[in-house]
């Protein structure tokens, strides 16, 4: 029996594509052929086959390798291998591999691209559902063992936020319920702003040390499900699980959750809004505030940081000489972005304690806040706990940190263009990475990258090879893409992505990115049935 992938497009045919109203409906088919062992692999050129109605790529039963485009990658140091993100909702609900067969086709395919492996988010809120120190890790054992089949390594997110409300959340994953009823009880166990909104993406970091969570720490919690983590997966760490991205906050990056999605609450490019106001920060603030002999600065945040959707020049905390430029204004930041360092060396430790000697990587993503950047305050980075402004360097600290666990810095926005941005925001997301380039050459520690939203586009790929490269400070060590779904699939957009895994491969000396597969062997792989070749039959995938 042959297995039959039609069309790139989320793997169905365009032509079947017809009354199509959901994703769920546009998933896709697949082909069932029955026929003898024996076939023929045949390479196309991409200008012949881009006239046909879609693609196929046929594979046999015993998961024959298609076409690795290793065979042809350079094996120097400047290689930067590249995983690409799964969709949010891998899991089901309940703990179980989402349309496995799906899965198993795409899985397929990305190995015949080339890539490196996949990421995949571990939901806090789905594996310890069932109650604390209860944990089901039965689907993703299903998806570990089917990436092992495939030849792909693994990059496994260690998930402790809540999934819905952000940029690119196509999905609601809560917190576990257990954590729920607590934060019920105890509200200022989250993320709260000036104006007493409670965030529940997170837990607040004023409580890290704190038996909070039915007798446990939130650290103590975070601990106890990595230590589930190992003890589960144990045989294939270092090997096919290649790296464990620790997470540190929501959309799980270390930083606060300044800019909110939900219910419209921020607006690109906004400010956004310190997250200090939960008893635990504020008490937290007076303490350190008392410390240093200034009492009235413990009250609470700045009262002139102005409203989420704001410009720093409608402040007087953010505007051009405001208040963040004071005695009173260094003393905050300070403390403001200095608990959020803490926080993540406290969970670096745990994670670094529980994972070293298993020869997978540790890693910690850091947000791409380039909005405001060429402004002297950098506001949007300032409410997310990022202290970087004309005169400080606020990636430093976090990498000096990271260094000091040996963790990977993770950051985005690697893909984005100053000239694409709006020049009322001021933004900057090239200066910011080259930033960030430097303070993780300064502190020696690696370097991988993701694209902060969703981009097919040859630009953006184009960009992503630039930066790169160690041509200006610190080169990626690995790069995620964002993010495996329908749209990627498609036609030109699958080129795109083909393209750029053979160029990481070279090191990103070729920022070129053709509109064909000009080596003629690049995509269009498949097997050619005999004469003999019954009856395909079509299988929806559900």
């Amino acid at each position: 029996m042959t297995l039959t992938l039609r069309s790139s497009t989320s793997f169905i045919n365009i032509k079947e594509t017809k009354g199509v109203k959901t994703p769920d409906d546009f998933l896709g088919m697949v082909s069932y052929t029955q026929t003898k062992p024996s076939c023929r692999l045949i390479t196309k050129n991409s200008m012949q086959e881009a006239h046909l109605s879609h693609e196929r790529v046929i594979v046999n039963e015993k998961r024959e390798k298609l076409h690795v485009l290793t065979t042809t990658h350079s094996n120097s140091s400047t290689k930067v291998p590249v995983f690409v993100m799964l969709p949010l909702d891998t899991m089901t609900m309940g703990g179980n591999l989402n349309k496995p067969r799906a899965m198993h086709v795409s899985l397929m395919a990305l190995k015949s691209a080339g890539v490196e492996g996949v990421m995949v988010d571990a939901w806090w809120g789905l594996v310890e559902k069932d109650g604390p120190l209860k944990y089901n890790w039965e689907g993703y054992a299903e998806l570990v063992k089917m990436c092992k089949e495939h030849g792909l390594k693994l990059q496994i997110v260690m998930s402790f936020h809540q999934c819905g409300g952000n940029v690119g959340d196509s999905c609601s994953i809560p917190l576990p319920p257990w954590v729920l009823e607590e934060i019920s009880k105890n509200p200022d166990l989250v993320y709260t702003d000036r104006s007493g909104r409670r965030n529940p993406e997170y837990i607040s970091l004023g409580c890290d040390q704190l038996p909070v969570l039915k007798g446990r720490t939130p650290i103590q919690v975070y601990t106890d499900f990595m230590k589930s983590f190992r003890e589960r997966f144990s045989n294939y760490l270092g090997d096919v699980i290649v790296e464990i991205q620790v997470g540190m906050g929501p959309c799980g990056e270390l930083r606060y959750p300044s800019y909110p999605e939900s219910n419209g609450t921020w607006r690109f490019p906004g400010i956004g809004e310190f997250q200090c106001y939960d008893k635990y920060m504020r008490a937290s603030l007076s303490a350190a505030a008392k410390a240093a002999g200034k009492d009235d600065w413990g009250q609470g945040g700045p009262h002139d940081s102005g409203q989420y959707n704001q410009f720093p020049e409608d402040t007087g905390f953010f505007q051009r000489d405001g208040t963040w430029n004071s005695e009173y204004g260094q003393f905050f930041l300070e403390w403001y972005s200095g608990k959020l360092v803490e926080h993540g060396d406290r969970i670096l430790a745990a994670a670094e304690g529980i994972y070293q000697g298993t020869g997978a990587k540790l890693s910690g993503k850091v947000a791409g806040i380039h909005w405001h950047y060429n402004t002297r305050s950098h506001a949007a980075e300032l409410t997310a706990g990022y202290y970087n402004t004309r005169h400080t360097n606020g990636y430093l600290p976090i990498a000096r940190m990271f260094a000091k666990h040996r963790v990977v810095f993770n950051f985005t926005c690697m893909e984005m263009r100053d000239g694409e941005q709006p020049q009322s925001a001021n933004c900057s997301p090239e200066g910011l990475v080259r930033q960030v380039k430097n303070a993780t050459t300064t502190a020696e520690v690696e370097l991988a990258g993701e694209n902060a939203l969703e981009r097919y586009d040859g630009g953006a790929y184009s960009q992503v090879l630039a930066t790169s490269r160690s041509d200006s400070g610190n080169g990626l060590s690995a790069f995620t893409f964002l993010r495996m779904n329908k749209r990627l699939f498609e036609p030109e957009n699958w080129r795109n992505l083909v393209q750029f895994v053979k160029n990481m491969s070279d090191g990103g000396r070729n920022a070129t990115l053709p509109e064909c597969d000009s080596s003629r062997t690049d995509l269009y792989v498949h097997f050619v049935k005999k004469s003999h070749s019954k009856k395909t039959t079509e299988v929806a995938l559900v």
